[in-house]
C-alpha cells in the first residue's frame, strides 16, 4: 500500500512517499480505507525523536493518530461492525480487559497504546486497528471534519466538561487559541458548558478569528501581561478553570490569576515540563491540578453526536493530499496556522 513512513528520526526530510507493506487483519480487527488523517504535535516529535518518544526502528514507521475512513474489512470475530461504514478512529486503544477497563475508567489502562506510535498509523492508504477503536460517524460530518476531533476535543471535553464539570457562570482560560487544542477547548466551554472564556493567542489575525468561535474575549500575550489582563476581565476574581497545554510559560503567566476553588487541567506541555509550585495556595485557596490524557471512548461518542449536529466543529486550516505530508509538517513546525492540518487520502 502507498504510505508515508520514516526509517530514521530527523527533520521532515525523513518522510518519504512510498510503498510499504500493510499489515495482516486480526481476528478482532478491522480494515479501514484512510479518507483523512489529521496532524499534530505528537507526529512532530514522534518524527524528531524528541521528548520520550524515540522509535527503535526494524523497518518503516508511519505515523497519524487522528483516522477517518471507510471499513473495507474485519476479522471473523468482528461484531456490531459493516462493511462501507464511515468510521472515526479513538488514536488511543486500550485492552478492553484489565480491571480499569472492566470497570470504565479506560484512561487508566496499563496497556493502551497510541495509533502511529507501536502501530501503525494513518499516514498511508489502508489502517488495521481493534474493531472497539472505531465509532461510527454520521452523513452530516465529513471525513476531514472527522479526523480533526479526537485528539485535540477528547482532552478538551475531558478536562472541562468531564473533570472540572465546567459550569455556565464560571470563566475559563484557554491559551494558544490558534491551535488545535484551543480551537476545541473554546467550542467546548462555549457551546456545551455556556461558560465564559478568556482566550489568548499572538496575532491580530488569531485574535480576530478566536472571537469567530466562541471566544468572550482574547488577549495578546505578546502586547499584554496575561495575569494583569485575566485579573481585569474578571474583576479580580480569577478565572474558575484553564485548560493548560502550554506548560512552564503558562503557569508562570498565570498561577496567580486563580479563582478560589480553581481547577487547572494540564493535557500539554509544549513550552516546558517543569514549574515553581507554591503548595500553600493549594489547600489555602482550594486549588485542584490535575492531569489528562486523552480521555474515554463514551466521550468520543458525544464529541461525535455534537460535531454531527453543528455544535462542535474541527477548525481545519489548510488540507494536504498523502504524498505532500512533508509540506504539511514543515507548515505544522512554522506555527503559521490556525486549527489543524489535514492530510487527505483518494
Amino acid at each position: 500500500m502507498k504510505a508515508v513512513y520514516m526509517e530514521r528520526h530527523g527533520g521532515p526530510e525523513v518522510l518519504t512517499y512510498g510503498e510499504v507493506q500493510e499489515p495482516q487483519v486480526g481476528p478482532s480487527d478491522v480494515r479501514i480505507r484512510v479518507r483523512a488523517c489529521a496532524l499534530n504535535r505528537l507526529d512532530l516529535y514522534m518524527r524528531a525523536g524528541i521528548r520520550g518518544t524515540t522509535i527503535n526502528f526494524d523497518g518503516p514507521h508511519v505515523l497519524g493518530a487522528d483516522v477517518s475512513g471507510e471499513i473495507v474489512g474485519m476479522g471473523d470475530s468482528v461484531i456490531g461492525l459493516e462493511i462501507g461504514m464511515r468510521v472515526l478512529v479513538n488514536p488511543r486503544g486500550t485492552c478492553m480487559q484489565c480491571s480499569h477497563c472492566l470497570a470504565g475508567t479506560t484512561e487508566f489502562c496499563s496497556r493502551a497504546t497510541m495509533v502511529g506510535s507501536k502501530a501503525f498509523g494513518g499516514y498511508a492508504e489502508y489502517l488495521i486497528v481493534s474493531s472497539t477503536s472505531v465509532h461510527q460517524i454520521p452523513d452530516t460530518l465529513d471525513f476531514v471534519q472527522a479526523a480533526s476531533l479526537p485528539t485535540v476535543f477528547m482532552p478538551s471535553w475531558n478536562i472541562l466538561v468531564r473533570t472540572a464539570q465546567l459550569k455556565s457562570w464560571e470563566t475559563v482560560l484557554v491559551p494558544s487559541a490558534s491551535s488545535g487544542v484551543g480551537t476545541a477547548a473554546i467550542q467546548v466551554a462555549r457551546n456545551i458548558s455556556g461558560a465564559t472564556v478568556i482566550a489568548s493567542t499572538s496575532t491580530e489575525e488569531k485574535m480576530k478569528k478566536a472571537l469567530d468561535i466562541g471566544a468572550n474575549y482574547v488577549v495578546n500575550y505578546r502586547d499584554e501581561n496575561l495575569g494583569d489582563r485575566i485579573k481585569d476581565l474578571t474583576n479580580g476574581k480569577g478565572v474558575d478553570v484553564v485548560i493548560d497545554h502550554v506548560g512552564t510559560d503558562l503557569w508562570n503567566a498565570v498561577n496567580k490569576s486563580l479563582a478560589l476553588g480553581a481547577r487547572y487541567g494540564i493535557c500539554g506541555v509544549t513550552s516546558g515540563y517543569r514549574a515553581e509550585l507554591q503548595m500553600g495556595a493549594m489547600f489555602t485557596r482550594y486549588l485542584t491540578m490535575f492531569g489528562v490524557f486523552m480521555g474515554r471512548p463514551e466521550d468520543l461518542r458525544q464529541i461525535i453526536h455534537y460535531a454531527g449536529i453543528g455544535s462542535l466543529q474541527g477548525i481545519v486550516h489548510a488540507t494536504y493530499p498523502l504524498e505532500d505530508a512533508r509540506k504539511a509538517h514543515e507548515d505544522m513546525e512554522a506555527l503559521n496556522f490556525f486549527g489543524k492540518l489535514v492530510l487527505t487520502v483518494e
